[in-house]
């Protein structure tokens, strides 16, 4: 499969599950437009599109906290791909391990 099979939205994006590939933990869920996944492709590490700033971010340029990509898959629908990493520190902008720290009883009552 390729990159005009995957299913880009009206914004022309995919979103992105990070997971480690040595834990398979959750670590977050991007964006990706094609730009993004051609250098994701070609540095062998996560680049993504913010959808706030409306430009490409490599995951850790700044921080040191680099992704570095094992491997890309696609979902069976073609509109989601999941990237198994080897993350050099925190997914998250927090310091957190993974973007997914929170429980959702902890955000908002339940019942």
């Amino acid at each position: 499969m390729n990159m005009d099979s995957l299913k880009w939205d009206d914004a022309g994006l995919i979103a992105a599950v990070v997971q480690d590939a040595d834990t398979l933990q959750v670590l977050t869920v991007a964006y990706m437009n094609r730009e993004a996944l051609k250098r994701t492709l070609a540095v062998g590490e996560t680049i993504f599109w913010s959808r706030s700033r409306q430009e490409l971010w490599h995951k850790g340029e700044t921080s040191g906290n680099v992704q570095k990509v094992r491997e890309i898959r696609i979902d069976c629908d073609a509109d989601a791909i999941l990237l198994l990493v080897e993350p050099a520190g925190p997914a998250c902008h927090t310091g957190e391990t993974s973007c997914f720290y929170r429980l959702l009883n902890e955000v908002i009552e339940i019942g």
